[in-house]
């Protein structure tokens, strides 16, 4: 399959007689990714597939208006990012749960999900993450498992890039503490 650009991946979305094409090939280009991002904040698959779908929903219904003022990846990322955290809000409201509830719940998930492959110490790093506060449980992820450079982060969060450095700081130290005592 020929790999194409953005740039040009829009322009062909753009073409009524190619929109759906090049919407199958961004589909193609970004879910495994979007995928994998949306997954480490929902954390279950069922889950992160009601909302990979949710997010290219959204994505057809705002491409044509997209203004390139940011790169596709980020603006993706952001779609995906607000999608899944809805998602977090909606299931805490539906089951009248709090927070607290539903990073128990989100652990349950994690101590029977089939792709965890059940080692210890990837467990107990997944279970600390998951008592992270939502932002730098975000930026965690974003940083240390799909390596994103800060002002990527920024672009799709909508912070600035010393916030982010904070959070991020301060989810390492959090981590740490929580890995030494469990």
């Amino acid at each position: 399959m020929e790999c194409y650009s953005d740039k040009e991946l829009l322009e062909m979305f753009r073409n009524g007689e190619t929109r759906n094409f090049a919407f199958n090939l961004i589909v193609n280009k970004y879910q495994e990714r979007l995928y994998w991002h949306i997954r480490k904040i929902v954390v279950g698959h069922d889950d992160a597939d009601d909302v990979i779908q949710n997010t290219f929903i959204k994505v057809w219904g705002g491409l044509e208006t997209f203004r390139e003022e940011s790169q596709l990846f980020t603006w993706l990322y952001r779609i995906a990012t607000n999608e899944a955290l809805t998602f977090l809000k909606k299931k805490k409201v539906k089951s009248f749960l709090s927070m607290d509830d539903v990073e128990s719940q989100l652990a349950k998930t994690l101590e029977t999900d089939a792709y965890i492959d059940g080692n210890e110490l990837q467990l107990k790093l997944q279970k600390a993450i998951l008592k992270l506060p939502e932002k730098q449980r975000l930026v965690f992820n974003m940083k240390y498992f799909e390596e994103m450079k800060y002002e990527e982060m920024s672009e799709i969060l909508g912070t600035s890039v010393g916030a982010l450095k904070a959070s991020f700081h301060h989810a390492v130290k959090k981590i740490e503490k929580f890995m030494g005592e469990n």
